[in-house]
């Protein structure tokens, strides 16, 4: 069977090992992260906020294409409107940090760039790693004006789809945001987990205006909130009942 861009493993000239790590001090991040609801007035330092933020940025994402945006929100004012569009839940009004995490379908086409640019100065790679940022990302993401060329792709594959595996999108608005979001959704894991390795912790909001909150942030119409993420020193009682989890076999198939 031959080889496609997708099964063949590039000639490339790297290795990169991977240091040891203590999955107890692991276990530990994981398992004290919580929704924390009320905050104290402590404030977290601005070098831990930017630390947090650079961790998230190395959240693993679709093809490279970082389709993401974290608004950190400093203005005292735009802050407390920010509160108010968060419907002043306690995670929202008791934070002195709040950052608005963004999925970002749009600029696929800067992360094209920033990966073609990265490859200008790599001049051992693969033909076939470049191919698939000038050719086939254009062709995945791309849509035309107004998306007018996504229902042709749709077809296209799903004809194509009755002979061969092929990948099945995303395409058009809906899909292209579905993408994005699903990439933000990863760093904004990576956000929360780096607070609490940090002594702080964190509280991902879906209860907001987007609407509100996007004008706040001079958002583009693509754009779309994946979430707002409060953080800060936890209250004694800014947790508000135990962790409750279903039984694991509910959840973990194996087949």
């Amino acid at each position: 069977m031959s080889k496609d861009i997708f099964s063949e493993v590039p000639e490339l000239h790297y290795i990169e090992k991977a240091p040891a790590c203590d999955m107890d001090e692991f276990k530990k991040v994981i398992e004290s992260r919580r929704s924390v609801r009320v905050f104290t007035d402590e404030v977290i330092p601005d070098s831990v906020v930017e630390e947090c933020l650079n961790m998230a940025l190395l959240a693993p994402n679709s093809s490279n294409l970082q389709p993401w945006e974290f608004y950190w929100v400093k203005s005292p004012e735009k802050l407390k409107t920010l509160q108010a569009y968060c419907l002043n839940q306690p995670a929202a009004r008791t934070s002195q940090t709040l950052i608005a995490c963004v999925a970002r379908p749009d600029r696929w086409k800067l992360g094209q760039k920033v990966n073609l640019a990265y490859f200008d100065t790599r001049p051992d790679t693969p033909r076939s790693v470049r191919a698939y940022y000038e050719k086939l990302v254009p062709f995945v993401y791309g849509n035309g004006p107004l998306h007018i060329f996504a229902p042709f792709k749709t077809l296209a594959v799903a004809i194509l789809g009755f002979f061969r595996v092929i990948p099945r999108g995303p395409f058009g608005a809906s899909g292209n945001l579905l993408w994005a979001t699903k990439t933000t959704s990863l760093a904004c894991e990576n956000l929360m987990l780096a607070f609490r390795a940090a002594g702080y912790d964190s509280c991902p909001m879906e209860g907001f205006d987007e609407v509100r909150v996007k004008k706040l942030l001079g958002l583009p119409r693509g754009a779309a909130v994946t979430m707002v993420v409060s953080a800060g020193k936890r209250a004694s009682n800014g947790v508000y009942a135990e962790r409750i989890r279903g039984a694991k076999d509910l959840f973990i198939k194996k087949v």
